[in-house]
C-alpha cells in the first residue's frame, strides 16, 4: 500500500513538474531579447533598430534590447550571436554587407552566410545612381553613354569600400554595359557624398536618403535613376535603370533582416517569425521606417524567407567570383 502512494505520489509530482517546463517552453522567457546592431548608436542601422524594439517587445510579451556593436564589417556583431546559445535570446539585425559580402572581402571575417537563418526580412530601401551636379548624364543610359565616350579617362564613382554592396553593382554594370570605371573606395556613406556634392567624383551606387533629396532639391547633386524593379512610392518621379535600353534586365534593392543561428529550434523561430509578421503590420511601423525613407518589408513565410537567402546569397557569391574577388 505505503509503495503504491509513493509510486502515485512520484508520478503526479513527475507529470507537474513536466506540465510547469512544458508551460515555460510555451510561455514568453522573462529574459530580454537582444537584438544586435552591427553599427554604433545614432547611425541609419541603429535608428532601424529602435523603430522596431518597442513594437516587437509587445509582439513578443518579452523586453527588446538594442544592442550597438560595430567593427570587422559587421562581423563584430555577428559573431556575438553566434557564439550565443540559439534560443532566440539573441537575434542579428542583418543585410547583405555584413551576412553575405563581409566574408568575400574581408580576410579577418571568418563567418558565412550559411551560419545564420534568416527569420524575416523586416524593411527595404531603394538604391539611386547619384552624380555631382554638373555631369554630363540626365539618366543612366547618358551615363552609360557618357563613360563610353571617357574611356582614355575613365568615369570616377565611389562605393563605401571593396567588396561592398555598391562596389559589386557597379563592377556588374560595367560587365552588362561593357564600360571601364574608376573606383574610388571610401570609409562611409557621409563622405562620399559630400565629394559628390563638391565634384570630387562623379557618381555612386547609393542609399537614398532624406539628406540626398535635400542636396538634390538644392542642385547639389543629381539622382539618374533607381534600381528597383518598378518605382518606389517614395521615389515616383525617379525612373528605374530597366525603364531605360542598357539595362533591361537589372534590379537590386537592400534589405535588413532579422537572423538567428541556423540551429535555433524551429518553434523559437516560429513565434519570432510570427511576432516580427505582426509587428510590420503596425501603421506606426511603417510611418516611422518612411521618415528614415526605409519601407516594410512584404509579408514572408519562413519557406520563403529561406528560399529568398539562398537566392541573394548565390547572387552576389556569383558577382564576386565574376569579378576575382579576394579577401583582404
Amino acid at each position: 500500500m505505503m509503495r503504491f502512494l509513493f509510486q502515485r505520489v512520484w508520478l503526479t509530482g513527475a507529470g507537474l513538474l513536466l506540465s510547469a517546463g512544458l508551460a515555460c517552453a510555451q510561455s514568453p522567457s522573462s529574459r530580454p531579447v537582444s537584438l544586435m546592431v552591427p553599427y554604433p548608436a545614432g547611425g541609419p542601422s541603429d535608428a532601424i533598430a529602435r523603430i522596431f524594439s518597442v513594437p516587437l517587445s509587445k509582439a513578443l510579451g518579452q523586453q527588446v534590447i538594442v544592442e550597438n556593436l560595430g567593427g570587422v564589417s559587421g562581423a563584430m556583431a555577428a559573431q556575438k550571436v553566434l557564439a550565443a546559445p540559439p534560443d532566440g535570446h539573441y537575434v542579428f539585425q542583418g543585410s547583405p554587407n555584413e551576412v553575405i559580402l563581409s566574408p568575400l572581402a574581408n580576410a579577418a571575417v571568418r563567418l558565412k552566410a550559411e551560419d545564420f537563418r534568416l527569420v524575416h526580412p523586416v524593411a527595404e530601401a531603394v538604391m539611386v545612381f547619384v552624380a555631382r551636379k554638373d555631369l554630363e548624364a540626365g539618366n543612366v543610359d547618358e551615363l552609360i553613354a557618357l563613360a563610353r565616350k571617357s574611356a582614355s579617362r575613365p568615369l570616377s564613382y565611389g562605393s563605401v569600400g571593396i567588396g561592398s554592396l555598391y562596389h559589386l553593382i557597379l563592377e556588374k554594370v560595367q560587365q552588362d554595359a561593357g564600360i571601364q570605371l574608376m573606383h574610388a573606395p571610401y570609409k562611409g556613406n557621409a563622405p562620399l557624398l559630400q565629394d559628390i556634392g563638391s565634384g570630387q567624383v562623379d557618381f555612386a551606387v547609393l542609399v537614398y536618403s532624406a539628406a540626398m533629396g535635400a542636396l538634390a532639391e538644392q542642385g547639389r547633386l543629381k539622382i539618374l535613376g533607381q534600381l528597383g524593379e518598378q518605382r518606389s512610392e517614395l521615389l515616383k518621379n525617379v525612373p528605374t535603370v530597366r525603364e531605360g535600353r542598357e539595362l533591361k534586365n537589372f534590379a537590386y534593392k537592400t534589405w535588413t533582416s532579422f537572423l538567428v543561428r541556423k540551429d535555433t529550434p524551429q518553434e523559437v523561430v516560429q513565434r519570432l517569425h510570427q511576432a516580427i509578421g505582426a509587428m510590420l503590420k503596425d501603421p506606426g511601423v511603417r510611418e516611422q521606417l518612411a521618415l528614415q525613407t526605409q519601407l516594410a518589408a512584404a509579408p514572408m513565410s519562413l519557406a520563403e524567407a529561406a528560399q529568398f537567402y539562398e537566392a541573394e546569397t548565390a547572387r552576389y557569391r556569383s558577382i564576386a567570383r565574376s569579378i576575382r574577388l579576394q579577401p583582404q
